[in-house]
């Protein structure tokens, strides 16, 4: 019985962990200089949150009353959907100040550690029709 590596190609195994090793340092690295804070909540104007919470709580109701009501699960989830996206759409999202080397050595330890785990994937043998 023949073993092989990922992908059919021999020695795959240690390419493909080698580079998600790389990809999960260069993220883990990228995402340590990204700083996330939230903003106020303004879709419809200021101070409109409740009225977000209308739809969720109308559903849940209607729910309640009676559980197979599509009315009640388009509401429900709609409302949840809506505020969701609402809390998304608020989040301001900034990278840190860093020097471009350090940019760099995350960029390509990211981008070569994907690149190596597809290269490990790929087979190596011609397809065979």
């Amino acid at each position: 019985m023949k073993i092989e590596g990922a992908g059919g190609s021999p020695g795959g195994f240690g390419t493909f962990f080698g580079g998600l090793a790389m990809a999960i340092a260069g993220g883990y690295l990228l995402l340590q200089q990204v700083t996330v804070h939230s903003g106020f909540w303004s879709w419809w104007g200021p101070n409109t949150f409740g009225l977000t919470l209308v739809p969720l709580v109308v559903g849940i109701g209607i729910l309640f009353f009676d559980g197979r009501s599509p009315v009640g699960w388009v509401l429900a989830g709609g409302g949840a959907i809506i505020i969701v996206a609402g809390i998304l759409t608020n989040l301001q999202v900034y990278f840190a100040p860093t020097s471009l080397y350090d940019t760099l050595v995350m960029l390509v330890l990211l981008a070569g550690g994907l690149g190596l785990m597809a290269r490990a994937v790929r087979s190596s043998s011609p397809a065979k029709g």
